[in-house]
């Protein structure tokens, strides 16, 4: 059997005070080697305060504290300066994302068939909370654009669960600050030439009254995202 990569669990948080320890220690319950670090992006509840907490328990390898709200892409963009893992994936702090599918999002890395994997929340076959129609098809066609020009056949580019080589993700040139990141690393790693594979996960999606952060205005956004990452990619970002 293949050994076990380490993971580097990148946790963007800004105003996660109810869910932090929670998703901490469900990926504690993962048996996976792995190192969780934590970037506070200028919160304003407790939630600095109980990430120092779980640094001086042992519990997460890594606290950043970002002095200015910067932005989920920003945040990532530090938390992966860091990583040291095998592999880096990214982990919100919602409790929407399980961290118990992380093995099998690992499986065709650890195979040698991927350099990345989507965790899709629209393949089939796994539980999902029933929520916002518009949402829904908001979703679905971004991912829709966002095929169009990476020639890719993607079922859920706006998925938080990327897993993807650390080195290569190093090497990709990454700029969005906020959540444009998601269409942004989707050209790259296309642009990139990366095996992209998707494998089905459950979801437990937040209302707005629960504290979901995304509007309608990112979603429009992400459009204008779509054609500045795929039509004008920095130097060096094809292979």
């Amino acid at each position: 059997m293949p050994e076990l990569p380490t993971i580097s669990v990148i946790i963007p948080v800004y105003n996660e005070e109810n869910t932090l320890r929670k998703i901490v220690h469900r990926l504690h319950d993962v048996p996976i080697p792995m190192e969780i670090i934590c970037v506070n992006d200028a919160s304003r509840d407790g939630s600095a305060a109980i990430l120092d907490a779980m640094l001086a328990e042992g519990l997460v390898q890594k606290v950043v504290h970002q002095p200015v709200n910067g932005g989920k892409g920003k945040a990532l963009r530090v938390g992966f300066q860091h990583a040291t893992g095998d592999v880096t994936v990214v982990q919100d702090a919602d409790l929407e994302y399980d961290p118990r599918e992380l093995p099998k999002l690992l499986n065709p890395i650890i195979d040698g068939r991927a350099d990345a994997v989507f965790g899709s929340r629209f393949l089939g076959g796994e539980e999902r909370r029933v929520l916002y129609f518009w949402h829904s098809v908001g979703n679905s066609l971004l991912t829709l654009v966002s095929n169009m020009f990476t020639n890719l056949n993607l079922t859920d580019m706006e998925t938080c669960y990327k897993v993807v080589k650390t080195p290569l993700l190093k090497q990709l040139v990454l700029t969005s600050d906020r959540f444009g990141f998601e269409p942004e690393i989707t050209a790259r790693l296309s642009q990139a030439g990366a095996r992209i594979y998707e494998v089905p996960i459950s979801y437990s999606g937040r209302t707005y009254a629960e504290g979901k952060k995304i509007g309608w205005k990112d979603g429009v956004a992400a459009f204008w995202h779509i054609l500045r990452f795929n039509l004008f990619p920095p130097p060096g970002a094809r292979r």
